[in-house]
């Protein structure tokens, strides 16, 4: 069975190299070879990764597990292509990460790492989408932190989407907040992140992919969709 980490893409190095660094923790988890793929900026792809495995000869069952924190464009529409176009005869995609409980107590606990305390104006940033579905899974992702925080956390973007992330943290001074936390829904580093890091926040939390965590909730999902006994040319976990 081919194990397939899938995340966006970035064009630094350094977002590159923590991707790659998370697919290494979830392999010593799992103590199987996890393989990443990048559906967008740069390669492989999953098409690549899948044509490839086919092409080695391995045809056995493949598990992609989308390393994204809602459910937008890029899982919903750009992977199953990317799985069409491989060949590969049977392939079954997981979940995406978020939005989850287990990612919203990452959040929480990159919160107080972070130096974040109660009465603190936390805004949760997220790339950005025009995608319904995931607009939708970003804000059921800030409620989530609101719950658990106990205050209200406002949404910023640092890409597309309204508010931006800098258009956030002006609003909650103007509403003379305390401190401005900001809570990175980032997987890794890019130029995302430091747009965050730039926008005039007190605190600016890492990246997800950081995080413990994050790579027990990926291999978890490798695990759930290794149990039951999936086949067909292609399925999509519940």
């Amino acid at each position: 069975m081919s194990l397939i980490m899938t995340a966006h893409g970035t064009r630094r190095a350094s977002g590159v190299a923590m991707v790659g660094d998370l697919a290494t923790r979830v392999s010593e988890l799992l103590d199987r070879t996890v393989h990443v793929a990048f559906v967008d900026v740069l390669g492989p792809t999953p098409s690549e990764v899948l044509s490839g495995l086919s092409a080695s000869g391995d045809d056995g069952p493949a598990i992609v597990v989308p390393a994204f924190l809602s459910r937008g464009y890029h899982v919903r529409a750009d992977l199953p292509e990317h799985i069409e176009a491989s060949g590969h005869p049977d392939v079954t995609v997981t979940q995406a990460l978020g939005p989850s409980p287990e990612v919203t107590r990452i959040l929480g606990q990159n919160l107080l790492t972070s130096g974040w305390r109660p009465g603190d104006s936390v805004i949760l940033a997220a790339a950005g989408t025009s995608d319904p579905c995931a607009r939708n899974d970003l804000h059921s992702a800030a409620a989530a932190l609101s719950a658990l925080t106990g205050s209200r956390v406002n949404l910023g973007f640092a890409s597309t989407g309204f508010p931006t992330v800098a258009q956030s943290v002006a609003d909650a001074r103007r509403r003379r907040a305390r401190r401005v936390v900001i809570a990175s829904y980032l997987l890794a580093d890019g130029l995302f992140q430091e747009r965050l890091r730039d926008s005039g926040a007190d605190l600016v939390t890492p990246p997800l992919g950081t995080d413990p965590g994050m790579a027990r909730l990926v291999a978890n999902r490798f695990r759930s969709a290794a149990i039951p006994a999936v086949t067909g040319r292609y399925s999509r976990m519940p």
